[in-house]
């Protein structure tokens, strides 16, 4: 299987790249908790409520970590931090937490390894092996999947 793409038009204006095109992914289908417990339950020999109950305990805990100022890195996985989003002020002292910091939000960084065996190049977590399909062509057409290098 691959990920799908679509062939994009900017339309900004106030862009450099304006009128170029370029790819956008498409996710064809969500799965939700309740598909990735299904999934999981599959592949191991835990439970159903197993799997649901490490997951919820897992969301609750990352929930506490994250808002105490921790990364919370999940090995094969990745890691997962707070970032903030802030105006600038003139100085340090003019600094204020209610008028500069308009937006949080939650940063992922994929794991990454580094192989020798490809010249020290880094290997993300999710990416290595991707194949990409213009979301137009048939799903069933593997001779359009193209490899991506990471």
């Amino acid at each position: 299987m691959a990920v799908f793409y679509k062939i994009m038009k900017n339309n900004n204006p106030k862009s450099n790249t304006n009128g170029k095109y370029y790819a956008r992914a498409y996710a064809l289908q969500t799965i939700n908790t309740a598909g990735l417990i299904t999934e999981i339950e599959k592949i191991c020999t835990v439970t159903d409520a197993d799997v649901q109950a490490v997951l919820a305990a897992l969301v609750f805990v990352m929930n506490q970590k994250l808002q105490d100022g921790y990364r919370v890195k999940i090995d094969n996985f990745g890691s997962f931090k707070i970032g903030l989003k802030s105006k600038p002020a003139d100085s340090a002292k003019d600094f204020s937490v209610a008028k500069h910091i308009v937006g949080s939000r939650v940063n992922f960084q994929p794991e990454a390894h580094w192989s020798s065996a490809d010249g020290n190049k880094r290997h993300r977590q999710f990416l290595t092996g991707l194949k990409v399909q213009l979301l137009e062509k048939a799903a069933d057409d593997a001779s359009a999947d193209e490899q991506v290098n990471d």
